[in-house]
This record gives C-alpha cells, sequence and structure tokens, in this order.
C-alpha cells in the first residue's frame, strides 16, 4: 500500500474559495484592500452565552499557511485554480493583520469574535480554515462552560478521546481545559499543550485477571495505594471492599462507572467511611453532562470524567459561526466600503468593527456594543485585541492564562447567565455607532 499524502493547513479549505481566488486573480482585484468578520448570528437553543475556542490553535496554522509545489501542481491537475492563481499560490503568504476576542472570552449573536484585514485574495482563503477551528473548539469550549459551572468546583476530567477522530480529541481536551476542565486522559493533549493528565483502568484490566483481588494487588503494586480502582465491574460493595482489602484505607479513589450514580456514590461513601477509607475520593464516569452534574451536587461525589458530552455533539450544539466579507476596497490602496448581505434570516451589519462590553459599577456586564472603525475611546471594556500583524502571530498566551481569562469572563456575566435553564443570550448588542471607516 502506497503511503498516503499529507495536507497541510492551506489544502484544509473548500475547493470554492479557490474558485473565487481564480475569479479575483483574472479580473485584477484580488490585491484590493478587503475585511472579513467571523461571528455567529445566534446562540445555539436555550444557550445564553458562547465561548470563544481554538484562538491558539488557529493562528500558528494562519501562520504557516501556505501552498507548496506538489500542491499548487494537484490543484492544477484538478482544474481548481487557473495557471495565473498557480503562480499567485506559489508565493502566497498571509500578510494581514488579525483583530480577535482573547481566547477564553465569552460571546453573543453578532460578537465580531475575529476580523481579518488584508488583500481580498488573502482573506477569501482562509474561511473553512477559520471556521473549522473557531466551530469546533467553540462548541466544545462553550460546553465544557456550562459542565464547569454545574461542577460547582469539583474536578473535571474530560475522557472523551474514544469518542471521537483522533485529531479532534487533542483540541477536545484543549478546549474543555480552557473552559474550566482540571485535566484529561489524552496523553497528546498533555504533551502538547501541558495538560495534566489522570488516567484510571479499564473493565477489561479486571477481566484479564481471575478475579477483582488479582487485578486490584497488580495495578496497587505497579502504582502504589494512591491509585484509582474501578469497583463496579461485578458488584460494586464487594468491589469496594476488596480495594479497601488490596490498598488499604489509603486507598486513593474507587470510580464508579455505571448505575444510579446518586445512590451508588451514597452507599459507597457510608462503606468506605465504616473501612476506614475516610479519605478516599469518589470519581464517577457514564454519560455525563451539566444537566447530570447538577443533579448530582448533593452526592458525595469528589470529582467526575466526562466523556461522550463534551467530546460530541450530543453535548454541544454547533457554535454557528459564519465568515463574511464586511467591507472592500476597489483598490489595493482605495477606501473601504462596507457591505453586507440582506438575505432574509441571514442578515449581518458591514464595516469593520471594534467591539466593546460595558460593566456597571459591581463589575457585571450588562451589555455588548461596537462601533465602525476606528472610534477612538470606547464607553466599555474592549474586547478586541491585535493578534497577529504582517501575518506573524503577536498574541501567544499560556494556555493557563486563557483559562484565567475564562473563569474571569464568565464571573463577570450576570448571574442569570450560569443558569442551566433554557434561556435567551445573557447579553444583547447595542446598535453600531458610526465612526470612521479606515
Amino acid at each position: 500500500m502506497s503511503r498516503p499524502r499529507t495536507a497541510g493547513p492551506a489544502m484544509r479549505i473548500d475547493r470554492y474559495e479557490l474558485t473565487m481566488l481564480s475569479s479575483f486573480v483574472e479580473d485584477g482585484s484580488v490585491g484590493n484592500r478587503a475585511v472579513f468578520e467571523a461571528f455567529a448570528r445566534r446562540l445555539p437553543s436555550g444557550r445564553r452565552y458562547g465561548v470563544l475556542g481554538g484562538l491558539g490553535r488557529l493562528l500558528p496554522l494562519i501562520e504557516d499557511f501556505r501552498f507548496d509545489a506538489e500542491e499548487t501542481a494537484w490543484l492544477l491537475e484538478v482544474g481548481a485554480i487557473t495557471p495565473a492563481t498557480a503562480d499567485y499560490l506559489r508565493d502566497f503568504r498571509f500578510t494581514g493583520r488579525i483583530s480577535a476576542y482573547r481566547e477564553g472570552e465569552t460571546w453573543f449573536p453578532g460578537s465580531p469574535v475575529l476580523t481579518v484585514e488584508g488583500t481580498l485574495g488573502e482573506g477569501v482563503v482562509l474561511e473553512t480554515l477559520v471556521l473549522s477551528v473557531l466551530n469546533h473548539d467553540s462548541a466544545i469550549a462553550s460546553a465544557a462552560s456550562r459542565m464547569t459551572t454545574a461542577a460547582a468546583g469539583r474536578p473535571l476530567i474530560e475522557m472523551g478521546s474514544r469518542r471521537t477522530h483522533e485529531d479532534a480529541a487533542i483540541s477536545v481536551a484543549r478546549a474543555a481545559y480552557v473552559a474550566g476542565f482540571d485535566s484529561t486522559s489524552n496523553l497528546a493533549a498533555g504533551y502538547l499543550y501541558g495538560i495534566p493528565t489522570v488516567g484510571t483502568a479499564a473493565h477489561a484490566f479486571t477481566l484479564a485477571h481471575h478475579d477483582e483481588k488479582e487485578a486490584f494487588s497488580s495495578q496497587v503494586a505497579a502504582h502504589g495505594p494512591g491509585t484509582t480502582l474501578l469497583v463496579d465491574t461485578y458488584d460494586i460493595a464487594r468491589g469496594i471492599r476488596t480495594a479497601v482489602e488490596v490498598a488499604g484505607p489509603e486507598l486513593g479513589a474507587i470510580r464508579i462507572d455505571s448505575g444510579d450514580l446518586d445512590v451508588e456514590a451514597r452507599r459507597a461513601r457510608v462503606l468506605l467511611d465504616e473501612l476506614g477509607a475516610t479519605r478516599t475520593r469518589i470519581t464517577v464516569t457514564s454519560d455525563l453532562d451539566e444537566y447530570v452534574l447538577a443533579a448530582l451536587a448533593q452526592a458525595p461525589i469528589d470529582g467526575y470524567g466526562v466523556g461522550t458530552r463534551v467530546a460530541t455533539g450530543s453535548g454541544h450544539p454547533t457554535a454557528g459561526m459564519v465568515y463574511k466579507l464586511v467591507a472592500i476596497a476597489d483598490s489595493p490602496d482605495g477606501p473601504l466600503r462596507p457591505v453586507a448581505k440582506k438575505a432574509a434570516g441571514k442578515v449581518s451589519a458591514g464595516g469593520r468593527k471594534t467591539a466593546y462590553r460595558v460593566h456597571d459599577e459591581h463589575g457585571t456586564a450588562v451589555t455588548e456594543g461596537f462601533v465602525l472603525g476606528d472610534a477612538g475611546e470606547l464607553p466599555g471594556r474592549p474586547l478586541q485585541l491585535v493578534v497577529a500583524e504582517a501575518g506573524r502571530t503577536l498574541h501567544n498566551p499560556t494556555l493557563r492564562q486563557v483559562r484565567e481569562h475564562h473563569a474571569a469572563a464568565v464571573a463577570a456575566l450576570p448571574a442569570e447567565a450560569r443558569l442551566l435553564t433554557d434561556g435567551g443570550p445573557a447579553l444583547t448588542a447595542t446598535e453600531a455607532r458610526d465612526g470612521e471607516l479606515t
């Protein structure tokens, strides 16, 4: 079997972007100034806020966005580009400016979370890459943020790797950590991003031994009594007794992965205490989401492992972001003019926007607004910063800093924004004030 081709960031796009690019190259407008904007027209049904995820992944991809000779030749061969466009792509580098909300920031309908300023050609080819990263990671982060709220301070482990694509699993772990999860079971995410990793054992481990005692003895011998033992392969109460017998009262934790978790956790706590394992923690897993976490708030549980519902569509409706042209010049150096889509249900606001958020005297966010262009002093906290200039990344916070920013952003929202019941957006944007469209 021949070795499969690999594809860099520039090839992870939609062909229609190159259809447009070829037309721009041929008609001479490819170098005209342009502004594109990523935003969502609405929040998923019932959601009160969204969370921007993926910016830290996106910026390096844009910096490395280029077509090599083999890729360019293939595009020409299949008719995706014209010969003149092939010449354009051979030397392509993004040289523009990107402004964005900080990763981990909350967003609402119409929030201009990312703005690309450059040439028409530079902006048009980035659409799919921008949206695939931001939509995926923002959906994960938005769901994970709600789960973090529901966990009410109890540790959360991201455990969804086996429920999604192998590469997506890494970005799932990263986005969940940004939104407040404490660790992941995904080793690649730990290796690449420094996220704390944890792991217990599967039921297969117990089944591979003659009985639970033999299995637990093997695990404790390898990892010490502070390990976490999975006690529900056969009978939970018997499993707990065997776990304490093998590891002693210093057993680190047990994991329960089945049954009525509220009931089983209460029974487990009583039994552990009777056996003298008063400091042994209880971790539960099994199809958890924010609603189940909230329902378990009064149970004697010390931590949660969340997999399917954070890593797959069952836990996070799409972020629904789009990427639209909002301003265009008629020449490389000409003035920008706003443009906007007017189709029913898909209206957008034209012009490059500068966004801000107003907070009351207690620090609670009360409204979000934007002005067109650079309007000088803003009436609230600026939401955007320049994250890339001349194609080079300027903004590169640590993942811990991103995580801290998210926690502060959510804490600043009105209390009702953190409710898990269905509701509309916690903030609505004020009307844009006219400013200089520069």
